[in-house]
């Protein structure tokens, strides 16, 4: 394979599929998130997906890397030994080289930085030449999973402007610097992101798309509804962050509950419902549930009759955080990366505190 010499320590380059798949050799990949694997060949495996803050690292000994994207629907950052990010902005199908690295270790590591709801993206997987040193990530020792809406994506948060059209909030959602990977990061720990803007627990942002939800969605590894969910995922903490789509609009006419009261009683059995399937699949996990003191408190006290209701029926690895004070200059009010270094803040000394949380 040809590879082109760049100047700049990590530059990128980008060289034909064809090219560098005669020659070169899969790397092991640590793949994070909700993906659905598959192996084209012996000498290939691509990995499908579609949450947000999915991530794919690998180590290898030598001084040049291929990465192999096929996806023309996201904004991704590699990562070449914590490094500056390079940032790919909707690729296509193409394979990128690092080059000139030193001829030492290295880590290398794809972040999804935006959102898609109704697509989907392909990682075909990192390539050495023949001559260099296979490494393989170990998983970490802690693993917490975050479930949300838009807050929890980091929509919008890189913004300047609460106003924005729909390519601006493409351009400025950064999951990886919202507040849940740098809860995360902080704490060494691998993480899934499984949020959807605009879901709610029983009711979706000013009622739209009534026959869904996040508890709908949550079950599938893809947004199409085609495939469930069954890896081996196994997180000591899980973050769960519903309801501002639940009660930051007034209800519309012909939704389907008759008032305020009923909506909130619908919303409290259903969050009930899912913490405990949640439970029964992870029976060692501690749940954080967290919200918003704004909207009047509703949101809070809806929260806190779930937490109530769970620990009356048994449950004892749950707490909560309830947040205030934001700025919310992302898109549309929604936090800036300012609020997600707040709120991650909050998390990390409630979970410093608590050790016990990650056994």
């Amino acid at each position: 394979m040809k590879f082109i010499k760049c100047i700049l320590f990590c530059a990128v380059t980008a060289a034909s599929f064809s090219e560098a798949a005669e020659v070169a050799k899969p790397l092991p990949v640590h793949a994070v998130g909700r993906v659905v694997q598959e192996s084209v060949d012996k000498n290939q495996t691509q990995y499908t997906y579609s949450w947000p803050g999915i991530y794919f690292e690998a180590e290898f000994t030598g001084s040049t890397v291929d990465v192999k994207l096929n996806d023309d629907q996201n904004i991704l950052q590699l990562i070449v030994d914590d490094q500056a990010p390079i940032i790919f902005n909707k690729p296509g199908k193409k394979t990128y080289s690092v080059n000139n690295l030193p001829s030492t270790k290295h880590r290398i590591r794809l972040e999804k930085l935006t959102e898609t709801q109704s697509s989907k993206g392909v990682f075909e997987g990192f390539y050495i030449p023949v001559n260099e040193k296979v490494g393989k990530v170990k998983d970490r020792k802690h693993q917490i999973e975050f479930i949300g809406d838009s807050f929890t994506v980091g929509y919008g948060n890189t913004s300047t402007s609460r106003d924005c059209t729909t390519e601006q909030v493409y351009e400025t959602t950064n999951t990886q610097l919202a507040f849940a990977p740098r809860i995360a990061k902080h704490f060494d720990a691998d993480y899934q992101i499984n949020a959807s803007s605009g879901f709610g627990v029983v009711r979706n942002y000013n009622g739209t798309s009534p026959d869904k939800s996040l508890l709908k969605l949550y079950p599938y590894t893809l947004n199409d509804n085609g495939v469930l969910y069954t890896g081996k995922w196994k997180p000591q903490i899980i973050v769960i962050g519903l309801g501002t789509n639940d009660f930051s609009t007034k209800l519309n006419l012909g939704e389907k509950w008759a008032n305020r009261e009923a909506l909130q009683a619908d919303y409290v059995e259903n969050y009930k419902a899912f913490i405990k399937s949640l439970r029964a699949k992870n029976p060692k996990a501690y749940f954080i549930l967290n919200a918003s003191k704004d909207y009047n408190g509703e949101i809070q006290s809806q929260v806190e009759k779930v937490i109530a209701d769970l620990k009356a029926s048994g449950e004892t690895k749950i707490d909560s955080i309830f947040f205030s004070g934001l700025e919310y200059g992302g898109c549309h009010y929604h936090p800036s990366v300012k609020d997600d270094e707040t709120v991650a803040a909050l998390f990390i000394e409630k979970i410093s505190a608590n050790p016990k949380w990650w056994k």
